[in-house]
């Protein structure tokens, strides 16, 4: 029996039943010079922009992932391989896993996308000097051009992700002692390695014509041209959804019927809302959580509390970020945890998080060698299980396996085979002449 009515808990931006956002426009996205897209190309898969020159920001977020890694939680540095088929270097291994699923970049250029992370620990924010708020002093934030570009400099900054272990390089030793900007900083570290590069220089020239007429380049520099590249290469508004809105192939059969439920008496819309399918908001839906969580290097309990780490407000525990549905059907693993291996799986686990989580079993592998202690040691606590089914703001909802099937079938219809080549694609080479993750 479908459900007729839901508790609404994003009242702020829930769609009416039956209503559809309107057609995704050019207004959406920024302008972006065919120079700047290049030079930010060239960054995204240059192995430079680590601390051992050996993973680049295609590393983690590759389209043969539809720019994700394909894993649960991933494997940065002291890893071999790319995607699924990532392993722990035996030579090298990782001090720790990566403590939450990889997030897709689909759409992220679009103005609208205002906070970014599982937790939105980097978000716009107008009372700030700097219009954002990130975990970094105002005045470090000066020159990025908006919240896309300033999430950049987390991961060159993470010794398990990009910059390497404590002993290993400059720049995770620049680190090590705090000094992330100014000279000597890692900051200065990254873009010295860039600009000593002719080809580099050329190619800020074309994009940034009055760089060498002001200053040197600056990290700033690097994350805005990642930034812009990211805002071109995966726009997504050319699924068949899209062609639907603007009325030029319909919806039909099971996608069409989930598409009613979706936006109907299922209640999906009452979160996933607007062009992209998110509020950009933060709920608690039960996630499972393992891995090493988000807990201070020197602190060993595996948890993760999102939302509530950046806020510091009890109400935020266990929450995080709506995730746009745009290309779902070909992002899992699922979840913050990436706990779920098939979207099937996730939408079930969705319709009833807290029966789900309570009977929650690994459904994906994660290597061993990594880190501290057993990765799956978090689902033998059941007093933290139950606080995280405690924070669930959903009540049942009683779809029938014919309703998931079809909500399913919908949202492979938000599938764009054109965001997920990449309208650039992968380039032969780049400037470093460092290997590239192909």
């Amino acid at each position: 029996m479908r459900l007729t009515s839901l508790v609404a808990i994003c009242a702020a931006t829930a769609a009416t039943a039956g209503e559809l956002p309107p057609p995704v426009s050019d207004a959406a996205f920024p302008e972006v010079s065919s120079a700047e897209a290049e030079l930010g190309r060239a960054l995204f898969y240059d192995p430079i922009l680590s601390g051992n020159r050996n993973i680049s920001c295609a590393t983690c977020h590759h389209p043969r992932f539809a720019t994700a890694d394909g894993l649960p939680l991933g494997i940065g540095e002291g890893g071999i391989g790319l995607g699924p088929e990532r392993h722990v270097d035996p030579e090298n291994p990782p001090e720790e896993r990566i403590p939450r699923n990889a997030p897709a970049l689909f759409n992220l250029g679009a103005a609208e996308f205002t906070r970014m992370f599982h937790d939105g620990r980097v978000e716009v924010d107008a009372t700030r000097p700097s219009g954002m708020r990130t975990p970094m002093e105002d005045e470090m934030l000066i020159g990025f051009s908006g919240v896309l570009s300033a999430q950049t400099m987390f991961p060159v900054l993470s010794q398990d992700e990009m910059a390497g272990h404590y002993s290993e390089n400059d720049v995770s030793q620049a680190v090590r002692m705090g000094r992330i900007t100014g000279e000597g900083g890692a900051w200065d570290l990254l873009s010295d390695r860039v600009a000593a590069i002719d080809a580099y220089g050329a190619m800020f020239r074309a994009a940034y014509p009055d760089i060498a007429a002001r200053r040197d380049i600056a990290f700033t520099d690097i994350s805005n041209a990642i930034a812009s590249f990211i805002a071109v290469e995966w726009r997504s508004d050319d699924s068949p959804f899209d062609a639907h809105l603007r009325v030029k192939a319909p919806l039909e059969g099971a996608a069409a019927r989930g598409m009613e439920l979706f936006y109907g008496p299922a209640g999906c819309a009452d979160c996933h809302s607007g062009p992209f399918q998110t509020d950009h908001g933060f709920h608690a839906m039960g996630v499972p959580q393992f891995g090493p969580g988000k807990a201070a290097r020197f602190e060993r309990h595996q948890k993760d509390i999102g939302r509530m780490r950046v806020t510091g407000d009890p109400a935020d525990a266990y929450r995080f970020r709506t995730p746009s549905l745009r290309n779902v059907a070909k992002t899992g693993p699922y979840g913050h945890s990436g706990a779920f291996p098939t979207l099937a799986g996730f939408l079930r686990h969705h319709i009833d998080p807290r029966a789900g989580e309570a009977a929650y079993e690994p459904l994906v592998d994660l290597p061993d060698g990594i880190g501290h202690g057993d990765a799956f040691a978090p689902l033998a606590n059941a007093e933290e299980r139950a606080a995280i089914r405690a924070a669930v703001e959903l009540a049942p909802i009683p779809l029938s396996d014919t309703e998931l099937a079809e909500i399913e079938a919908f949202l492979n219809s938000l599938t764009d085979p054109v965001a997920l080549r990449g309208r650039m694609g992968v380039p032969e080479s780049v400037p470093s002449g460092l290997p590239l993750d192909r």
